[in-house]
């Protein structure tokens, strides 16, 4: 159903390549020197606030918009110059997406499927994103989770070298989200690049190689998820309730603490991992047992928050 996964080449193109690009509405700069490229076979997320720049960035690598300036390439193609071609290898999930209320998904697929010239098999296509069962069921009637299924069967059924996902996921219940999480890392499995647009900020933990963070049209940062973690400057925080009484002193002489608390019996710290390792060594020595033990990790939200708030 999707191509077999491309072995990556330290010296191969890129399949999206991000160059200086800009663009700008009544004068206010949207995009304003973003640069970034995407290797084959990676999923690529792209962060940042309601109005940062993303969609309209995206919409320039689709060649739905021209930009003011800069350069975009995808498979070494112009998306506005060799448009057509382009269509060829990439496919589209927009934000905002719709279809003729009385299109069954059966007439969906064969549609789009006529657009190409070497369709993926749309068949295999639908059963693998389940929409075997509702073939015949209008596009009005479908559930959200089915609809943005449906987008994603449409997005591959050209057998795209490259596929855009923007605010996939948006609108979707808990476990819908996860189901199309392990759709996307399907694809990328059958070796399709994924460049994703998202807001949620565990989706992007999960799901992507690396990370541009876009903040007012430009990028704050971009590296791997657990690269852009380790610059945030948020801590590391341990609770527990200990089964006998510490003395404060050996835990506020704790290494890299940040702050200690004593509330109703229970101990909260903040710190690095050397500072839980500490923890540990101590009550391992003074043979305390911590109770309703929690380790709260820095995350992505904090990582996002440092990044968007320094360039405020």
């Amino acid at each position: 159903m999707w191509r077999t996964p491309a072995r990556r080449d330290a010296g191969a193109m890129p399949v999206i390549e991000v160059t200086d690009l800009r663009k700008s509405y009544g004068g206010r700069p949207v995009v304003d020197g973003v640069s970034f490229a995407v290797e084959e076979g990676e999923i690529f997320g792209v962060l940042g606030p309601n109005g940062a720049g993303k969609t309209t960035t995206v919409e320039c690598v689709e060649g739905l918009r021209v930009p003011d300036a800069g350069r975009v390439r995808v498979t070494g193609l112009d998306p506005v110059a060799d448009h057509r071609r382009v269509a060829e290898v990439l496919g589209a999930q927009l934000q905002q997406s719709e279809l003729q209320p009385k299109l069954t998904v059966r007439e969906a697929l064969e549609l789009y499927a006529a657009f190409y010239p070497k369709p993926a098999d749309w068949r295999p296509l639908a059963e693998r994103l389940d929409l075997v069962p509702m073939l015949d069921t209008r596009f009005a009637k479908l559930s959200g989770g089915q609809k943005q299924r449906l987008f994603i069967a449409l997005a591959l059924v050209g057998d795209p070298r490259v596929v855009v996902l923007d605010e996939l996921t948006t609108g979707l219940d808990p476990r819908a989200r996860r189901e199309t999480w392990q759709l996307i890392e399907d694809i990328r499995a059958g070796g399709v690049t994924v460049l994703l647009v998202t807001h949620f900020m565990e989706e992007a933990q999960r799901l992507c190689d690396r990370i541009a963070v876009i903040d007012r049209g430009r990028i704050a940062a971009l590296d791997t998820p657990a690269g852009l973690i380790r610059r945030s400057t948020g801590a590391t925080v341990i609770s527990f309730t200990p089964s006998a009484p510490l003395d404060e002193a050996d835990l506020r002489a704790l290494p890299e603490l940040a702050s200690a608390e004593f509330r109703d019996g229970r101990v909260t710290l903040s710190g690095t991992d050397e500072t839980v390792n500490a923890v540990i060594t101590l009550l391992a020595r003074t043979r305390v047992t911590a109770h309703q033990l929690r380790v709260t990790d820095t995350t992505l939200d904090d990582a996002f928050l440092d990044l968007t708030e320094a360039t405020a």
